[in-house]
């Protein structure tokens, strides 16, 4: 069997191993750490515009805990993307909240602003002001932020930046994680930059970072002993794990440059096949690290997405089909949703191309080489 090309593999710099290696020396081998506050200064020294940063477990846990300072209750409703991982969604069920589904828009695919408003004006016709808003920044693509915010103040709800996948991508000219009262960041294995698993809260509102870090260790009450006056979690971030996210630190802007790169050779080599569009920057204003290349299969044309995918898994190689949006995923089935039916045509059409940064020229030829076999009818 021919060698596997992976959909988003982790790739390691030259700093990692050192970094571990002076945790272990120094035996820093435990939560918390040297590590953990230099990585946390490195994000946010990368993303500017003042922020503070805790280092957490994983990006869920970080949301989980800006929908707990933003005081969401059982009952409660929080609009969240509906074009997403479940992950952007199932926070809000932890706390017994409910999940109020917003569709995307055709340019960013990321969530309407229009839809949004009439979200928000039919909740509370219903007499339910939702309590937050989730955005998030699909495969790395800025929402229509300045709009979404301007929304958001107006109805005086909070906004929480889902950049998990966005690390690196900017909007007219700010970075992505720092427009919103709170954004989460993930290091999981698969993003642009790893710490094998983690993520990150992020927010300019000093007071939030530090009742995080509070939450995150337990809740431990300033005592002697363990004493507790709320409920804690165990979300921080392990000194290793920091270790290796400061020297994935040293290379996201190479990385941010690999993943482009890839999307720039997906689209040349797909130029002359009309059945495979891409999604552009909107404008200048938008920058994408394109964390995942992401085309739409035209299956008029004779070849479907599916038929892609498949072609793909017969050369070993990884794909998937963009993100099953949330208000079709069966445990979502009865939570509030506000739609035109893009995230289910995107859905249906969409496909996620091998896209790690430590691609050879020979894998994304691979691919090109695959993809271009399944249109013999079409001069490539």
């Amino acid at each position: 069997m021919k060698t596997k090309i992976w959909l988003s593999s982790p790739h390691m710099g030259t700093n990692e191993f050192n970094n571990i290696k002076e945790a272990f020396d120094t035996n820093w081998i435990a939560p918390l750490g040297p590590h953990v506050d230099g990585f946390e200064k490195d994000l946010a020294d990368f993303l500017g515009e003042g922020v503070h940063v805790a280092a957490l477990s994983s990006g869920t846990a970080a949301l989980h805990l800006a929908l707990i300072m933003l005081g969401v209750q059982a009952g409660d409703e929080v609009i969240c993307q509906s074009m997403t991982f479940s992950a952007s969604a199932n926070p809000i069920a932890y706390q017994g909240a409910i999940p109020v589904f917003v569709d995307s828009e055709n340019r960013t695919w990321n969530m309407s602003p229009d839809l949004l408003e009439t979200a928000i004006q039919d909740r509370l016709r219903k007499g339910k002001k939702p309590k937050a808003i989730i955005v998030v920044h699909l495969y790395g693509m800025p929402a229509e932020m300045d709009r979404i915010m301007e929304i958001a103040n107006r109805f005086d709800i909070p906004v929480v930046e889902d950049a998990a996948e966005a690390l690196g991508s900017s909007y007219k000219g700010r970075r992505l994680g720092t427009f919103g009262a709170m954004s989460i960041l993930s290091f999981n294995g698969n993003k642009i930059i790893t710490t094998s698993g983690g993520g990150a809260l992020v927010s300019n509102n000093e007071a939030y970072i530090k009742q995080a870090r509070f939450l995150a260790t337990q809740a431990r009450d300033a005592a002697p002993h363990y004493q507790h006056s709320h409920i804690g979690y165990n979300y921080r971030m392990s000194n290793i794990c920091a270790a290796i996210g400061r020297g994935q630190m040293d290379v996201l802007p190479d990385r941010v440059q690999q993943r482009r790169a890839n999307y720039t050779f997906y689209k040349e080599a797909f130029a002359k096949l009309p059945a495979i569009q891409f999604p552009d920057e909107p404008s200048l204003e938008y920058y994408s690290n394109r964390w995942l290349s992401t085309v739409l299969v035209d299956d008029t044309k004779g070849v479907s997405r599916e038929d892609i995918r498949l072609a793909l898994k017969e050369e070993n190689i990884e794909s998937r089909p963009l993100w099953k949006p949330m208000h079709l995923q069966p445990v979502f089935a009865n939570a509030p949703f506000y739609g035109d039916g893009t995230s289910e045509r995107l859905f249906e059409k969409g496909l996620c191309l091998p896209s790690g940064s430590n691609m050879t020229d020979e894998e994304r030829a691979r691919v090109a080489t695959k993809i271009k076999a399944c249109f013999k009818e079409v001069t490539v």
